[in-house]
């Protein structure tokens, strides 16, 4: 009976112990900026072409934006299922997440203005997206503050 509980938390360890790979963590949150930033992009330089484009032309854009979707999918597949984060991970993917979602906002607004069309949908898009990224940014930091504040709380309790 006494070697029941060891073996059961023996055989957690042994399945959560590739699953908590930080290269994976990293890949996933790649995956998934990559695939919004995409979809992002793509459809607002769908959204901002002028004119009626071709059949085929339309269709690239889709396949274009699914292939996106797919990905940003995939990526939020990796995070939630096969990759938990921790505290410090999810600093990392704010910061990630704004640094993208800027970069993506740049580029967009660059190609908008430079078609002359589609300048406000690119800046709300992106104003949208910066400031989604911004909030989960500062609650993550303020949730890994209140953590460290608690393992210290912990720690001078233990040495007492």
């Amino acid at each position: 009976m006494s070697d029941e509980p060891s073996r059961s938390a023996e055989q957690m360890i042994s399945r959560l112990s590739g699953e908590l790979s930080a290269w994976r963590r990293l890949r996933g949150v790649v995956a998934l900026l990559a695939g919004l930033g995409g979809t992002v992009m793509v459809g607002t330089l769908w959204a901002t072409e002028p004119g009626r484009l071709p059949g085929h032309t339309r269709l690239a854009f889709g396949l274009f934006v699914v292939f996106c979707l797919a990905w940003a999918g995939y990526g939020t597949w990796m995070i939630m299922r096969r990759a938990p984060l921790y505290a410090l991970d999810r600093v990392i993917a704010g910061w990630l997440a704004v640094t993208a979602s800027t970069g993506v906002t740049a580029v967009t607004v660059a190609v908008a203005a430079g078609r002359g069309s589609g300048l406000v949908p690119a800046l709300a898009a992106g104003t949208v997206f910066i400031a989604v990224a911004v909030a989960l940014t500062v609650r993550a930091h303020a949730r890994r503050a209140a953590l460290l504040r608690r393992k210290r709380e912990l720690t001078e309790r233990a040495d007492q």
